[in-house]
């Protein structure tokens, strides 16, 4: 086993909270939460980062061509669930 070294970190009281209840949740402890955590964004490969875009669905007259209602529900749907159950879909993106 490796050493290790307390260290103090002010967190935000509503993000400790969800950190938490997602630890209990998963049948793990807040250290394990936090060090999983710092593994991920230390390992992440910067140039694989997404980079943000501008979905151009609405024009003077509208919904632009091609675009419909039900593809902007389905797609606003989708983020949301790859928000909430970052698992499910892959590495999750920051």
């Amino acid at each position: 086993m490796g050493t290790h070294m307390k260290t103090t970190v002010e967190i935000a009281d509503a993000l400790l909270d969800e950190a938490r209840d997602h630890a209990r949740r998963n049948g793990t402890t807040l250290r394990a939460l936090v060090e999983e955590g710092l593994r991920l964004m230390l390992d992440e490969d910067p140039s694989v980062r997404e980079e943000p875009f501008e979905l151009l669905v609405w024009g003077e007259a509208g919904l632009k061509s091609g675009v419909e209602w039900r593809d902007l529900v389905r797609l606003n749907y989708e983020e949301y669930e790859r928000k909430r159950f970052p698992e499910l879909f892959g590495r999750a993106r920051l």
